[in-house]
C-alpha cells in the first residue's frame, strides 16, 4: 500500500510535507482535514476546529501533551481516521487520539509516530516526494 503526499507551502511560507485525510464525525460523516507528517512527534493530534467539526464527547478530562512551544491541554477523542491509497482504496485507523483543547494550540492536525510506525515514511524535500510506504511496496536507497 503507497499514501502519497505532498510538500505544502503553509500560511506562513514554510513548506511542510502533508497528507490528505479525513476523520469520521460521529454521525459517520468524512470530514476532509490535513496532516503534517511528522516523524519527530510521538502521537497523532488533531486541532481543536477538526475536533469541534467532528463532535463526539472526549475521552475523559484533559490531559497535558509536551512539544516544543511547552505543554499544552488535550482531550483524547475517539474517532477514525481515513486515508486514501495510490489506488483509491480507503485505510481506515481507529483509536483514541489527543485534540487540542484551544484552537491556538495548533492549526494543522499531527500525523505522529503512533500510526507512522505502521509504515515506512518517505519525506524526501530535494525529490518532492512525501509518501507512507507498506505491504507489497518497497524502496531502495542508492548511492553514487
Amino acid at each position: 500500500m503507497r499514501i502519497d503526499g505532498e510538500w505544502h507551502p503553509c500560511d506562513d511560507g514554510v513548506v511542510r510535507p502533508i497528507v490528505h485525510g479525513q476523520l469520521r464525525r460521529a454521525d459517520g460523516v468524512w470530514v476532509p482535514a490535513v496532516f503534517l507528517v511528522d516523524t519527530g512527534a510521538d502521537r497523532t493530534v488533531l486541532t481543536r476546529l477538526l475536533r469541534d467539526a467532528i463532535g463526539g464527547e472526549p475521552d475523559g478530562p484533559l490531559a497535558p501533551l509536551a512539544g516544543l512551544g511547552g505543554m499544552v491541554e488535550c482531550a483524547m477523542l475517539n474517532t477514525q481516521i481515513r486515508l486514501t491509497t495510490e489506488d483509491g482504496r480507503k485505510i481506515v485507523f481507529r483509536g483514541s487520539f489527543a485534540a487540542a483543547a484551544d484552537v491556538e494550540t495548533l492549526d494543522i492536525c499531527v500525523l505522529g509516530r503512533d500510526l507512522l510506525v505502521l509504515f515506512a515514511t518517505i519525506v524526501d524535500y530535494p525529490r518532492q516526494t512525501v509518501c507512507l510506504l507498506s505491504q507489497r511496496h518497497e524502496y531502495a536507497i542508492f548511492t553514487k
